[in-house]
């Protein structure tokens, strides 16, 4: 079983996720600065701050419920990227990698979803 939220390759994925995410926003515009920048960095710390506070809570279905949120937060990411390219703010090879990494984190968490609705 796992002792801490540290130790889900999900979290830690998502970690690298933020990282990226922010080396991303750089290169919007700076009258997006807050707005949409801050926005995308906040969707995309809401993945990894929820995995966490899911684990931490140490009640299987409040995991479960935490994890529904990342989920959230991460198809609000993946959107907010969308329209940067739609706008012409970046470029589909730009966010590519980001992209993949949403797409597996999706995956990882649906997964966790699955494996801990067995346990209720």
């Amino acid at each position: 079983m796992i002792k801490d939220f540290k130790d889900l390759i999900v979290w830690q994925k998502a970690m690298e996720l933020v990282a990226e995410v922010y080396l991303l926003v750089k290169k919007l515009p700076k009258e997006e600065l807050f707005a949409l920048s801050d926005q995308i960095r906040r969707s995309s710390i809401s993945i990894p701050s929820n995995i966490a506070e899911g684990q931490a809570r140490n009640s299987v279905k409040e995991f479960i419920h935490f994890l529904a949120i990342a989920k959230g937060s991460k198809a609000e990411l993946e959107t907010q990227l969308l329209l940067c390219v739609k706008i012409n703010y970046l470029n589909n090879t730009e966010i590519e990698n980001v992209i993949n990494l949403i797409q597996e984190i999706g995956k990882m968490l649906n997964a966790l979803q699955n494996t801990l609705k067995t346990k209720i």
